[in-house]
């Protein structure tokens, strides 16, 4: 038996590891021959020998074998991972576009499935249910209490398409419970967040994640827009961890005229592969800004980058997180996966993506550093060795290799309003908890009243008694209400219930177009731009 698991989880993994890539070679000078391999999978088979005859209690071998492999990889970089075949398709729905289920965005609030948003043209919204209801029985059994998480929901709720699902909810205003059978389908899962004018002149696009549906939401959206007369478009990548390379290769090609390198990776045992801007561009000739912080990584980092070396648009924010590493995925015989390093990103210019990596403590804590160090409110608290001085490829502007990309333009971390009282209010997850619990009577005269985000965002206020009860749920919540922190952060509080109020009524993107207002660091960005001067360096 325990040669059989061997054979299909461990054997199965360190070959593949052999064969794809031996990223122990960064470890070691000499590699092992087949011979060697062997020796120590049949080295671990005696472990597995000897811990399942003499081990004090029952052992379970497979999830031995597990963390044998999570460890190994664990020794390579920081990016290389197992999951197991129960996690497989969580880990890769977000990436796909899209899960088949009811279409709904849910929230537990004290034991109670309140839901948030309803998907568009999903099979929620075709039967009725309405944000605000609350899901008290699934398939006819009680759906409450401190047994429901959110991986219970999830497995409820979700399921193939074309099954059904039977929820009976309590609706605000209501005093009968409300059955629904809903036929569940395939929901598309969109990345991006946000798309519109956010002033005359300034066009704005949110990308949260690089899918595998975000070049068409991205050519659907710019179309839109260009029915505008644009000065320039933000293309806003805070906080944007990633994706596929394929999704952040067509993306800068939207932005590049024909011809032009974008990203190239190579690795031990990867050839050089080239990736190159094609005719196909939405988007070539405009004025462009990208927003970046020290979370925008990985695919966030290829557009960047790209953009930056041909001089195609000005880079605003603070120094990317630092992620280059090339995973490929191999399947293993029992469904699981392991994501595996195989190269590394390389700008046009011929910058390493990739920060250093061989103390694994503290690439974890490096964003934490750069906090400590200054970097995030100092562009000057970073020193860059000559050594990893580049020179753009049209304009010969000077920028830097060494892990991450430096913005042209350097914005600092917003500190102002970093309090205890905020910071608690976003933690325990006052704001929605309010908008679903308060507001749910009110949805239907607040969308008659101000049936868009933009007549909210211009019309809407926060009352004083409405400020006041939003106060007091946050203390029945456990929230400390310092008078101090309330005085110097009451609009910036205001201004986030207010946005919170609007995604509950027109989706996450009402919250971003409502967001706006404390927006400091995108606000700065625009500024910028409208003088003109910023875009003098490349147009």
């Amino acid at each position: 038996m325990i040669q059989q698991v061997m054979k299909k989880l461990f054997l199965s993994a360190i070959i593949i590891i052999i064969i794809c890539g031996n990223l122990f070679s960064q470890k070691v000078n000499q590699e092992p021959s087949i011979d060697e391999i062997s020796s120590q999978v049949e080295k671990f088979t005696q472990v597995l020998n000897v811990l399942n005859k003499n081990y004090v209690d029952t052992v379970n071998i497979p999830i031995l074998t597990e963390e044998a492999i999570r460890g190994m990889l664990l020794a390579l970089d920081p990016h290389s991972v197992y999951i197991s075949a129960k996690d497989v398709k969580a880990v890769e729905e977000p990436l796909l576009g899209s899960f088949e289920g009811i279409g709904v965005t849910f929230q537990i609030i004290r034991d109670t499935i309140n839901i948030i948003e309803i998907i568009a043209g999903g099979p929620a919204e075709m039967v009725g249910v309405f944000p605000g209801d609350k899901i008290v029985k699934i398939n006819d059994s009680i759906a409450c209490g401190d047994f429901v998480t959110n991986q219970y929901v999830t497995k409820k709720l979700r399921g193939p398409k074309g099954t059904p699902a039977k929820i009976t909810i309590k609706r605000p205003g209501k005093s009968d419970f409300i059955d629904f059978t809903i036929i569940r389908d395939k929901i598309p899962l969109n990345s991006i967040n946000a798309a519109y004018m956010i002033e005359p002149g300034v066009a704005y696009i949110k990308i949260d994640r690089f899918s595998r549906t975000t070049i068409e939401e991205f050519k659907t959206n710019i179309n839109e827009l260009k029915q505008n007369n644009i000065d320039f478009l933000v293309l806003d990548l805070r906080g944007n961890g990633g994706g596929f390379l394929a999704t952040a290769v067509q993306l800068a090609d939207e932005f590049l005229d024909a011809g032009k390198l974008i990203v190239y990776t190579k690795g031990r045992s990867m050839p050089e592969n080239k990736y190159n801007s094609t005719i196909r561009g939405d988007y070539e000739k405009g004025k462009l800004i990208v927003l970046v912080d020290e979370r925008s990584a990985s695919a966030s980092e290829i557009v960047a980058g790209a953009l930056q070396d041909w001089d195609r648009a000005i880079i605003m924010g603070r120094r990317t997180f630092g992620k280059g590493l090339v995973q490929n995925p191999y399947y293993l015989n029992d469904g699981s996966l392991i994501r595996l390093t195989v190269a590394k990103y390389y700008t046009p210019t011929g910058r390493c993506i990739q920060k250093p990596y061989e103390n694994s403590d503290e690439y974890y804590r490096d964003i934490e550093n750069r906090l400590k160090n200054g970097e995030l409110m100092h562009p000057d608290s970073i020193h860059f060795p000559d050594s990893l001085k580049y020179l753009t490829l049209l304009k010969k502007r000077i920028v830097y290799g060494g892990g991450g990309i430096m913005p042209d333009v350097f914005i600092p971390l917003d500190t102002s309003m970093n309090f205890k009282l905020t910071n608690q209010l976003v933690r325990k997850n006052i704001y929605n908890m309010f908008a679903i619990d308060k507001m749910s009577n009110m949805r239907s005269q607040l969308l008659k009243n101000y049936p868009n985000k933009e007549i909210f965002r211009e019309k809407y206020v926060i009352t004083d008694n409405l400020f006041n009860d939003f106060l007091n749920y946050a203390k029945n919540n456990d929230i400390e209400i310092n008078s101090t922190e309330l005085e110097k952060s009451k609009n910036f509080i205001q201004t986030v219930l207010k946005a919170s109020i609007a995604r509950y009524l027109y989706g996450i993107s009402g919250y971003y177009y409502n967001i706006y207002d404390i927006d400091n660091e995108l606000k700065n960005a625009i500024e910028i731009g409208k003088t003109g001067d910023v875009f003098n360096k490349l147009y």
